[in-house]
């Protein structure tokens, strides 16, 4: 029987109020490897290049958790709107991004309710920023369909998410010795059981948190055709791996021996021109 989004939801809000004392330890105002290695250099350098981030440019950070994005965002001199389901971790951010409260708005939204959505404020954004979070949205639609009601024209939506096919719940890490033409190698892969259906699984983002949260996993055409549908063209593509260099902070965790496999998915939608 197919789970009720309604009440996924739900489960998924209360696992992020649990969960959010140890994400906002674990992450603190720097954040961690996937954030710093894989995500941001990208997401800034799109929004960079969809000039959003100049003094007076205007970003809406959609499900900014503790504020990590939205203190980078202030400190390189934008106005920012952030919002989150989760109560304790808006306070979490409060607290952290108090000496940016010039230029930081936060508010408690669902990003699954249209009407919450526009009451954030109708072609008011330049751009608008999800980090890491479409895949925690029991329900994405309704902010695919809403984001042209807030962004001005020509606005971009940015978002990083865990790539679709090699970062899933199905994945498994695999370490194998070879003989290579005379010399022993571990050869390190990932053996992956499932990708085009959509579907969600408990999981682990931090491996102490008190509380599994829900994952929605999607594969990559569900969420570009969303996109299209809305009226976005897609600009911007990268699919992030480590360097080989990485740290390697469990036996089989992502790091540098994964440096062939994208770990997470950076994209850029553009507001395609009315005609």
């Amino acid at each position: 029987m197919t789970e009720n989004l309604d009440d996924l939801n739900k489960e998924t809000r209360e696992a992020w109020e649990a969960n959010a004392e140890v994400w906002d330890r674990r992450m603190g105002d720097e954040g961690n490897d996937f954030f710093n290695l894989l995500c941001w250099p990208a997401l800034a350098s799109f929004l960079d290049a969809s000039t959003s981030l100049s003094a007076d440019s205007h970003i809406l950070d959609i499900a900014c958790g503790n504020g990590l994005t939205t203190r980078r965002l202030a400190e390189l001199g934008a106005q920012v709107t952030a919002f989150d389901f989760s109560s304790n971790l808006i306070e979490k951010a409060k607290i952290r991004l108090a000496d940016h409260a010039s230029r930081v708005t936060f508010h408690i939204i669902d990003a699954t309710d249209e009407s919450q959505l526009l009451s954030l404020g109708e072609h008011k954004y330049d751009s608008t920023l999800s980090n890491m979070a479409l895949f925690d949205m029991a329900n994405i639609e309704p902010l695919f369909q809403t984001l042209p009601k807030l962004l001005k024209p020509n606005g971009t939506f940015v978002f990083s998410i865990m790539h679709p096919a090699f970062n899933n719940s199905s994945a498994v890490h695999v370490a194998e010795e070879m003989d290579d033409n005379g010399k022993i190698k571990t050869v390190y892969s990932i053996k992956v059981s499932r990708y085009m259906t959509p579907t969600n699984q408990r999981g682990l983002a931090l491996r102490n948190q008190p509380k599994p949260q829900v994952y929605f996993e999607r594969p990559l055409q569900y969420y570009l055709n969303l996109g299209f549908k809305n009226g976005f063209i897609l600009d911007g593509f990268e699919e992030r791996a480590f360097p080989p260099e990485a740290s390697q902070f469990f036996t089989l965790g992502w790091g540098g021996k994964f440096s062939e496999l994208p770990a997470v998915v950076v994209a850029r939608m553009r507001l395609a021109p009315r005609t």
